[in-house]
């Protein structure tokens, strides 16, 4: 199992910023994401910097660790445009580029841009066409397309990614629909656990839910002749029931990805500690579980 971080942009560069992305790297986790919205949700009246630039950053100050959005969505972000940002990315990293993709939400990113909000149907519409589309702006030279929601006329993105044949896609998806993009276009497959159980379930109930939406995707995989093995499975944590807990001690964090790991997952995102917010943590106990908590897990 690998562990990694997600360290939202709340920060302004010089000051505090940069030594968090250093620090993730020394403490050895694998990959270090950051939400990839215009705001969101309890920090949209405060400080929120953009995914691409502050990733870009932290491949300049960081020299091994893996980085990646979680996730980025079409509900501000064009396939083309995204191909050429992530292209870039990869490059100045080195090949260390990871992308989270999900299908989007409600909220500020889904009317910034002066839309009415889509609607479950349509936002899954969408994505079943941009995943594609991205797909063929990462691995071909020259793109040409026309479609319901995107099109381009000879997109170029010369030379491609260091990463080949691309950079990996990480796809969060829980339905039918996006399972099967996942299975068909995804080196890894994301969840938060099951929305309906954050305020009123139970960790066993979390657990069930999981285990049930492991199940799927890997039926999603047998109907596109892959085997589910070869998806990295990664749950972002802090939306179960649990949320808290896998924080408040090493033991705790040991017993929380124990559970995960016999579902199947194989990778574990822990939130940086923000203070007074729904990430409060404490940093002495994070640390420690960042240095030694797959130790102890084995």
């Amino acid at each position: 199992m690998r562990l990694s971080t997600a360290i939202l942009p709340v920060d302004r560069w010089h000051e505090g910023g940069r030594a968090k992305w250093r620090r993730a790297e020394e403490l050895g986790f694998h990959t270090a994401y950051t939400y990839d919205h215009l705001s969101w949700r309890s920090f949209r009246d405060g400080p929120w910097f953009g995914a691409v630039p502050t990733l870009t950053a932290a491949a300049g100050v960081t020299d091994r660790i893996r980085l990646g959005t979680l996730v980025t969505s079409p509900n501000f972000r064009h396939p083309v445009t995204l191909a050429k940002e992530l292209i870039s990315l990869d490059d100045v990293s080195g090949g260390r580029v990871t992308l989270g993709i999900g299908a989007g939400g409600t909220g500020f990113d889904a009317t910034a841009l002066g839309q009415e909000p889509w609607t479950p149907r349509e936002r899954a519409d969408r994505f079943a066409e941009f995943v594609p589309l991205l797909d063929r702006l990462l691995t071909e030279d020259s793109v040409t397309y026309e479609g319901r929601f995107y099109s381009t006329v000879e997109a170029r993105n010369i030379p491609g990614c260091v990463q080949r044949p691309r950079l990996p896609f990480a796809v969060a998806a829980t339905g039918p629909r996006g399972l099967r993009l996942a299975a068909r276009y995804g080196q890894a497959w994301v969840t938060t656990g099951d929305p309906k159980l954050y305020e009123n379930g139970t960790p066993e109930e979390s657990v069930a839910a999981l285990r049930g939406q492991v199940a799927k995707l890997a039926d999603a995989c047998a109907e596109a002749g892959r085997d589910v093995s070869e998806l990295d499975k990664v749950l972002l944590t802090g939306f179960t029931p649990d949320r808290g807990r896998p924080l408040e001690s090493l033991d705790a964090f040991v017993d929380f990805a124990g559970r995960h790991r016999e579902l199947g997952f194989t990778e574990i995102v822990l939130h940086w500690p923000i203070p007074d917010s729904d990430f409060a943590a404490d940093d002495k106990v994070f640390e420690r579980i960042a240095m030694e908590g797959l130790a102890q897990l084995a």
